[in-house]
C-alpha cells in the first residue's frame, strides 16, 4: 500500500481484533519490516499472522512475567523497536460506582492501566537499545471516555482517564532523558468495530441502536477503523517527531460541544 513505516518494527497489544487487527494489517502494508502483536485468541492470531506475515505471541497484557518473552521475541527476531501501540483493553464486568465489584474493578485496572504501563516500560527498554541510538513512538489507545465519563462504566472511564497522565508523565520523563522516545494518547469516539457492529445487530431494534450511536457525533456517523489507523500511522512515522505528551481526539466532534445545544 505504501512505505510510510518502511524499516520500522512495531509492537501491538490486543492485535487479534478490532482496531488492533486493523493496525497489524495496515502497518505491514505500509512497509514495516516487522510487526509483533499479542492477544489471547490464538486461533485469530494465527490466522492474522498467516495472512500478513506479522509475528503473533499469545500474551495477556496483565501477565507481568510474560512480558519478558515478548521483549525477547522483539529483540531476537528484529533487534529493534520503533513503534508500540498499547491497544488492549476491556470494559467487561464494569458497572456504576454503587454496583461495580472490587474484583471487576481490579481486573479492569490490571488490563486497562497496568497493561499500558507495562507496554511503555517494555517499549522504552527496547527503544533505548536501538542500534542507531534510542528513539521511537509509543501510542496508548485511550477513549473519549478518558475525557467524558460514563456513569455505567466507572472503572473503564477511570482507567481511560488515567492513561492520559500515564502517557504525559512518561513522555516528559523520556524527553528529559534525551531518549527521543515519544508517548502520546489517542481518544477515539464510537468506532465501527466488530464489537460495536455486533452490539448494534444484537439490539432489540438495530436501526434505533445505530441511530443512537451515530447521533453521538455531530458529524452524524460512526468512525471507521481505517480512520483511527491513519492517525496511528502518523504518530508512528517521523512526521510526528515533535509530538509527545499529546492527546489526539478522533471522535467526529463528540467531545467538542454540549450535546443537544
Amino acid at each position: 500500500m505504501g512505505d510510510k513505516l518502511a524499516g520500522k518494527v512495531a509492537l501491538i497489544t490486543g492485535g487479534t481484533n478490532g482496531i488492533g487487527k486493523a493496525a497489524v494489517e495496515r502497518f505491514m502494508a505500509e512497509g514495516a519490516s516487522g510487526v509483533v502483536f499479542t492477544g489471547n485468541n490464538a486461533e485469530a492470531g494465527g490466522a492474522i499472522s498467516a495472512a500478513t506475515g506479522a509475528e503473533f505471541i499469545r500474551h495477556a497484557v496483565q501477565d507481568i512475567p510474560g512480558w519478558s518473552a515478548v521483549k525477547e521475541v522483539v529483540k531476537n527476531k528484529f533487534g529493534r523497536l520503533d513503534i508500540a501501540f498499547a491497544n488492549a483493553g476491556t470494559n467487561a464486568g464494569d458497572s456504576n460506582i454503587e454496583d461495580v465489584t472490587p474484583e471487576a474493578w481490579q481486573n479492569l485496572i490490571d488490563i486497562n492501566l497496568t497493561g499500558p504501563m507495562m507496554t511503555i516500560k517494555a517499549a522504552a527498554e527496547l527503544m533505548r537499545g536501538n542500534p542507531e541510538g534510542p528513539g521511537g513512538s509509543i501510542i496508548l489507545n485511550s477513549s473519549i471516555n478518558g475525557i467524558l465519563a460514563l456513569a455505567g462504566d466507572v472503572t473503564y472511564s477511570t482507567t481511560k482517564g488515567a492513561m492520559r497522565l500515564l502517557a504525559k508523565s512518561s513522555a516528559v520523563h523520556l524527553a528529559k532523558e534525551n531518549t527521543n522516545i515519544r508517548v502520546n494518547t489517542i481518544h477515539p469516539g464510537v468506532i465501527g468495530t466488530p464489537l460495536i457492529e455486533g452490539a448494534i445487530n444484537g439490539a432489540p431494534d438495530p436501526s434505533a441502536a445505530r441511530s443512537m450511536l451515530e447521533g453521538i457525533a455531530p458529524m452524524g456517523r460512526l468512525g471507521q477503523m481505517e480512520e483511527v489507523v491513519n492517525l496511528l500511522i502518523y504518530l508512528g512515522s517521523d512526521d510526528s517527531r515533535f509530538m509527545t505528551g499529546s492527546e489526539l481526539v478522533i471522535d467526529g466532534g463528540s467531545t467538542a460541544g454540549l450535546p443537544g445545544v
